[in-house]
């Protein structure tokens, strides 16, 4: 009996330590674990086709790892490989025996039936069942010695694992993604998708595993979780290795790229900005061979210079910068990417009125989305409708577009405007037509010839056979970039977008993202996209319950002022 008695001591004796010690010292036992990942010999073979072959990286704590590539080059694949989700044709994964891999769970239903900080614990799976372990002990209606000597065993573990504080951990992860504490108790079915996600990517985070496996994070959150998030990350001391199409994210948290390219995969310093600044320096220099190696070193060196100086003020700078100044000539590449051409070109200029909206306001399913909303657009605007209130854009923009009508107000366009439209739903374009990709855009185009439309098809990315492809059988980003082509087909001198970067990925984006920068007329658009609003926009239109913000600035700049 004294024995169960020395045992079960052992549990208060650490719950007084733990809430009155620092928790320093246990802290320095576990920064001791390792979080390093070695890939060695890799490659992935499905049928005839090799993904990628004779892979050898080292991904290493306290760095954040962006894997890009082209659709289909295995981005998510290579996180599964990595996460032991699948095997790999050849080589191995290895970690260190003692270091808890968390990856980002893709179903949005596999917790509904459980509640909402339950499901974000059931990260350390572990700390999970040691805790429930621990309840059906003591449950027990004839609690034994030896069921006395389990319970201490296992609260001798819990305590190690930081049992004491995983409920206001992960209370504290949820409500920095803006999942507040009145739904902590709520079965998770009950909470909308957005927020469905927001608790599988606090279960990732909980725990503070030594590997992060993240693909595509940042989905369906609003800005400020996203901001959060990128926090988060460049806080965490372990390794994280990330798939995402949002550029901004990317630049912010990681200190490395994993590009998969020719069959490979390299690992490159710096963030995303500066592996596509560097991908087409090298593709520029590769095209001038004439020109001097000194010459070809300076422009490097000015290169380097500019992105060290421009680095994040993470803790992370300065160990990046310093890995910068090693980069030689020959470590950087031109990249095998294959970049669609966005270009718009308005066939008039816009007059002096281009768009008046005076009171409209309307209910959708018993909600009021739109209330009393009044503004006008000017020359030159390029206005980013943002917030949280998605439905609110979309409506206000289909009301625009004379796809539905208002409750009440009104709204007129110029004499002189011509519009061109990207809906967020496309599916009525493309479901169930039977018609193939040439005669699709022969619809919308006045020259109906072929080789012109293919033209239009070939910047694009659909030449040869690919310009023949079922409308009704393309991928999201394949019916995006159609519908970007009808656009360019259009002439039109006010574009109007809505959301346009889903599906695409980052190569599409930022073509898309360049050809609106160099657009010389009016824009109205929605997007999740960090850096498409900041460098498109140059006014801003909040739709809050209390009215319109509506400022005339830079994102970033409107960002800061709503934060100030």
């Amino acid at each position: 009996m004294k024995l169960v008695q020395s045992k079960i001591l052992c549990y208060f004796y650490i719950k007084l330590f733990y809430g009155t010690i620092s928790r320093g010292l246990l802290f320095q036992v576990k920064e001791g674990i390792s979080s390093m990942i070695n890939v060695t010999n890799l490659s992935l073979q499905f049928g005839g086709r090799k993904l990628f072959s004779d892979v050898n990286i080292k991904f290493t704590p306290g760095n954040c790892y962006g894997v890009i590539g082209a659709n289909g080059a295995g981005k998510s694949t290579f996180l599964k490989i990595l996460s032991g989700e699948i095997e790999s044709t050849t080589g191995e994964v290895s970690i260190a025996p003692d270091a808890r891999m968390s990856v980002l769970k893709q179903d949005h239903f596999q917790y509904d039936d459980y509640p909402v900080l339950e499901t974000v614990i059931m990260g350390n799976a572990r700390l999970y069942e040691i805790m429930k372990e621990k309840d059906a002990l003591y449950a027990k209606p004839d609690f034994t010695d030896e069921d006395g000597i389990k319970a201490s065993e296992l609260e001798c573990e819990f305590a190690e694992l930081d049992g004491w504080e995983a409920e206001s951990e992960a209370s504290s992860l949820l409500q920095g993604l803006g999942i507040g504490i009145e739904l902590h108790t709520k079965n998770v079915k009950e909470l909308s998708g957005n927020d469905k996600i927001k608790v599988l990517l606090a279960q990732a985070l909980f725990g503070k595993p030594g590997i992060l496996i993240l693909d595509e994070p940042t989905n369906h959150l609003d800005i400020k979780a996203i901001a959060w998030l990128e926090e988060f990350l460049i806080q965490f001391e372990g390794t994280v290795i990330v798939v995402s199409h949002d550029r901004y994210f990317l630049n912010k948290v990681c200190t490395h790229m994993a590009d998969i390219d020719f069959g490979k995969i390299k690992l490159y310093v710096g963030n995303y900005d500066f592996w596509y600044e560097s991908s087409q320096l090298a593709l520029q220099m590769m095209k001038d061979q004439n020109k001097k190696k000194e010459e070809k070193i300076k422009e490097l060196q000015d290169f380097i210079a500019r992105f060290s100086a421009n680095a994040s003020k993470s803790r992370q700078a300065t160990s990046r910068k310093k890995l910068l100044e090693k980069i030689s000539l020959d470590d950087i590449q031109p990249s095998n990417r294959r970049y669609p051409f966005v270009g718009f070109k308005p066939e008039r200029e816009v007059g002096n009125n281009i768009l008046t909206v005076e009171g409209l306001s309307k209910t959708i399913d018993g909600v009021k989305v739109l209330d009393n909303i009044s503004f006008t657009v000017a020359k030159d605007d390029k206005i980013a409708f943002v917030g949280e209130n998605e439905i609110a854009n979309t409506t206000l923009l289909k009301i625009l577009m004379g796809e539905i009508e208002p409750d009440s107000g009104e709204y007129k366009w110029g004499v002189t405007i011509t519009t061109a439209y990207f809906p967020m739903d496309n599916s009525e374009f493309f479901n169930d037509v039977e018609l193939n990709l040439v005669d699709w855009m022969r619809q919308f185009s006045e020259e109906k010839s072929e080789s012109y439309l293919r033209g239009f098809l070939g910047r694009m990315l659909f030449s040869g056979e690919e310009a023949l492809k079922q409308a009704k059988v393309l991928s999201g980003g394949e019916r995006v970039r159609c519908m970007l082509s009808k656009m360019m087909l259009s002439t039109a001198n006010v574009l109007v977008l809505d959301q346009p970067t889903n599906h695409l990925d980052l190569e599409s984006i930022t073509a898309l993202n360049n050809g609106l920068k160099d657009y010389k007329s009016n824009i109205l658009f929605t997007s999740h996209d960090h850096q498409f609003i900041q460098t498109i926009a140059n006014r801003i239109i909040e739709i809050t319950p209390s009215g319109l913000i509506d400022k005339r600035m830079t994102y970033d700049e409107y960002l800061e002022a709503m934060n100030s």
